[in-house]
Parts: C-alpha cells; sequence; structure tokens
C-alpha cells in the first residue's frame, strides 16, 4: 500500500496542500519553518492518529482554523485506489473514514499504513529510557502476530489491578494471587512472541548495519523484564514487600528492553550524534523490512533532514539502503546541494516554502 495522492487542510501553516506522489521516493527540500516537517506529521498523523511533534491538539491546528483534514488515496498491490481520510477537532474529535467506512480502532489505521519515522527524536531509542524501546519492540511484534496485542491488553490490566491492590493498606491474597497468575501466564506468551521476533530481527538488523556503519563491538540484546532463570510467579510472590513498598508491580513484560551496547556499554552514551542516526536507522529499516517479509507489505518511510549530522558518504549509503527496500518514502532536507545521490527509481521532488508545496519542474 502506497499514498498516491496526498490532501492537507490547516495542519500548522499548511492551510491547503494538493499532492501527486511518486509510489517510491518524494524529496521536500526547504528552508528551516517551510512546512516540511508539517508534511511528514500529516502523514504520521494519517496513520497513528496523534502526532509526533506535540501531545496537543492546538499547535497542530493552524490558528485560524477549528480543524485539520488529511486525505490520501491509497494505491493497493493490485493498482486498486481506495481514501483514507482523517478530521481532527480543536474540540477533540476524531473521525477517520476508510473506503467509505468508519474506522474505529487506531490498531486498524496502523495495519493500513505501517509508518516508519526516522527524524531527531528516534535517537532517543539509544539515549532515552526503555519505554521507546519497549514500543519499538511490540510495533514489530504487533505487525507479524496479529494476535500479540490481546496479550498486550491483557497483561496490561493484570497489571494495573495488581498495582491498584498495592497500594492499599490490607491485601486481600487470594485476589492478588488471581491477578499475579494471570499475569505470569500471559506474561510468558507475550515473551514467547516478542523472543521469537527479536530471535529474526536481530541477523536483519546486524546485516543492516553493517552496510551503513564499522562498529564491530556493537551488540543488540533482549530483556524480557525479569531474570527467566526463576519463575516469574514465584518472583512476584517473593519480592511483594518490595512491590508493596513501591506502590507497583517491578516484575513482567512492562519491564522489558531491548539493550543496544558498545563492547559493554550503553550505545547512546558512546557513539557519536551521526553513528546514533545511522544506527537508530538501522533500528527502523530492519524493522521495515522485517515486516515486509512477515506480511508481503511494505513500510512507509518518514526521514526528516536526512543529510543532518552525515557525511556525504553516510547520507549515499543511507539513501542507497532506502532505495534498495522498494518501498514508499518521504525525505526532506533543507538544500537539495546536500543530498547528491543519484536516484535510480521512482522520484518526486516538491519545493516547500511558507507551507506552499510546488512540485519541481
Amino acid at each position: 500500500m502506497s499514498i498516491s495522492r496526498l490532501s492537507v487542510s490547516n495542519l500548522r501553516n499548511l492551510c491547503s496542500v494538493n499532492l501527486e506522489l511518486a509510489a517510491g521516493i518524494n524529496l521536500f527540500i526547504g528552508k528551516n519553518g517551510s512546512g516540511k516537517t508539517s508534511l511528514l506529521e500529516s502523514i504520521y498523523l494519517l496513520g497513528l492518529a496523534r502526532s509526533f511533534r506535540s501531545a496537543k491538539l492546538k499547535p497542530i491546528i493552524n490558528s485560524h482554523s477549528q480543524e485539520c483534514t488529511v486525505f490520501a488515496e491509497l494505491l493497493t498491490e493490485n493498482n486498486r485506489k481506495l481514501p483514507l481520510g482523517l478530521k481532527r477537532s480543536l474540540s477533540g474529535e476524531l473521525t477517520i473514514r476508510y473506503a467509505g467506512e468508519k474506522i474505529r480502532t487506531v490498531a486498524k489505521l496502523a495495519q493500513l499504513l505501517p509508518i516508519q519515522i526516522i527524524n531527531p527524536d528516534t535517537f532517543q531509542l539509544l539515549e532515552g529510557g526503555p519505554k521507546l524501546r519497549r514500543q519499538f519492540l511490540d510495533w514489530g511484534v504487533f505487525h507479524v502476530e496479529h494476535h500479540y496485542v490481546e496479550h498486550w491488553r491483557q497483561a496490561q490490566k493484570c497489571i494495573k489491578q495488581r498495582n491498584s491492590l498495592l497500594r492499599r493498606d490490607k491485601i486481600s491474597p487470594t485476589e492478588l494471587k488471581v491477578w499475579s497468575e494471570a499475569l505470569a501466564n500471559l506474561a510468558n506468551k507475550i515473551d514467547q512472541l516478542r523472543q521469537y521476533y527479536i530471535d529474526q530481527f536481530i541477523p536483519v538488523f546486524n546485516e543492516i548495519v553493517s552496510q551503513l556503519i564499522e562498529l564491530p563491538m556493537l551488540s543488540l540484546t533482549y530483556y524480557p523484564g525479569w531474570d527467566k532463570k526463576v519463575d516469574l510467579l514465584a518472583l512476584l510472590t517473593s519480592n511483594l514487600d518490595k512491590e508493596q513498598s513501591q506502590h507497583r508491580t517491578l516484575y513482567g513484560p512492562h519491564r522489558a528492553d531491548i539493550k543496544v551496547k558498545i563492547d559493554g556499554q550503553p550505545a547512546g552514551e558512546i557513539l557519536s550524534r551521526g553513528q546514533l542516526k545511522l544506527v537508530t536507522a538501522a533500528l527502523k529499516i530492519a524493522q521495515g523490512f522485517l515486516f515486509s517479509k512477515f506480511t508481503s507489505q511494505k513500510s512507509i518511510y518518514l526521514i526528516d533532514d536526512i543529510a543532518a549530522e552525515l557525511d556525504n558518504d553516510k547520507r549515499n549509503k543511507l539513501c542507497q539502503l532506502i532505495e534498495t527496500m522498494n518501498c514508499q518514502a518521504f525525505i526532506t532536507c533543507v538544500e537539495d546541494s546536500s543530498l547528491n545521490y543519484e536516484w535510480t527509481k521512482d522520484v518526486k521532488m516538491f519545493h516547500v516554502e511558507h507551507g506552499q508545496v510546488r512540485p519541481y519542474v
């Protein structure tokens, strides 16, 4: 699935944008503040019903409007065109329609437009806490194991109930046991699916990162959220006093992490900004590759300011890798001279200025 046409109304400084897009590479070139990132934001909004730049609605919607809309014409593998539209209002109302039908869950939306984003915030995969890395992991497992999301939701419910009990002065042992047993059972199912995914992911990631940068001491490992040498239910039972003092469940799938290290040290503390960009890009590209392998679908890549932090050689390697993915990509840069890679496939270039987007002639 690719986006053949995109229309954006009243999203930040994009008052009225209508674009015919390439199924391959779409380059958006313009000065800082011109609206390039807002274009990527509009596609992200269409795929996840939220922004990657702000948790609040007010900054997203143009100051002269009460709502913003994003409409796309999606092109299927058999060249069928299907409409997808989203409207968000300052009141919080969200309307999503696909092929004439209302979409009621973001999970369905995410399946229609599987989006990978590479931007400055992506550095947080290595520099930030484990929550972002769990989200990264869960994105991959969710898209290749569709029953995974139900296990995940049930586990979240168990954790919420246990935490509620742990905050009480007096705990019902019987009630706590019920939720602990349920959590342990679900945790093992979640871990199995995560472990299978990671086993497939690591060799793909190692191959891709080696094409971008030489880091012979780089390693990636998966931590499930508890020491698997110990039964999780036994661990929860033996650490009840500790959990009660902290009012929360300390072991389980909600504590999982992906650890990326250089010679045993966290990569986020060792690598330069350019190196971080290449490793996080490799993580995202590997995830897209694996997604395509499992589902026969392709991710859509949003890459903001591709030239930043990278020298010409590294930029070209990244561009070449993106092109070999044979997927649709939306890429921004400040000047076309900073991106002198010679694309060989379907490419369209656009100039962005003051919220206006025009094709390069």
